[in-house]
């Protein structure tokens, strides 16, 4: 838990900006600011809850909309005046219905959070079953059928890289890894607790 009376809230009139950064993907979803209280707030409950200016009150993100931002863990950079608070958003984070408040003409998302992306949008799919969907076609085939595709998959990825191009090979791997997702989520697992596994694998 972090400590309040380490941070500069004097030197910066009782208020810290606070940069919120999905706690998965590493996204930038949004940035407030904190005082005291909402800081100790959020550590409280585990939502994330800040000052608002204009109201002069504290106000928890999602207390209207149901969005929540769940607290993972709170960061104070190295002049203590600055906060970095990783989350689980419960939804899209923006007043405007974006999953972030930086969402415009070009993306801000690391590279790597496309998985988060495909991940959600294989969730979607697997909640709503547009009929037309390949996603929805393969969940309605069942674990067994995934898990085999998942098999082809593995098999043709690993001909490609002892007999292909390096093209073959990542069109083979995207294959895979796509179906892989999608086995996981048939098995009602997360990306994020894979990796969990592979971070306890390596620590």
């Amino acid at each position: 838990m972090l400590k309040t009376d380490a941070l500069a809230w004097k030197k910066m009139d009782s208020l810290l900006p606070a940069i919120v950064q999905d706690a998965f993907d590493g996204r930038v979803l949004m940035q407030g600011y904190m005082n005291e209280e909402s800081l100790e707030v959020t550590q409280a409950t585990g939502r994330v809850t800040f000052w608002s200016r204009s109201r002069q009150q504290l106000w928890t993100k999602g207390e209207t909309s149901g969005n929540y931002l769940e607290l993972v863990a709170i960061d104070a950079d190295c002049d203590g005046d600055c906060l970095l608070v990783r989350a689980r958003p419960q939804g899209p984070v923006c007043h405007l219905g974006t999953l972030t408040c930086f969402d415009g003409d070009h993306s801000v998302a690391p590279e790597l959070a496309f998985l988060g992306s495909l991940e959600q949008l294989i969730a979607e799919r697997d909640t709503q079953r547009p009929p037309d969907s390949y996603t929805t076609k393969l969940l309605e085939s069942g674990v067994k059928r995934i898990a085999q595709k998942v098999g082809e998959e593995g098999v043709e990825t690993s001909l490609a890289a002892v007999a292909g191009e390096d093209e073959e090979l990542l069109d083979e791997a995207a294959d895979l890894l796509y179906h892989l997702l999608v086995l996981l989520r048939s098995r009602k697992l997360e990306l994020r607790t894979l990796t969990g596994v592979l971070k306890s694998r390596h620590a």
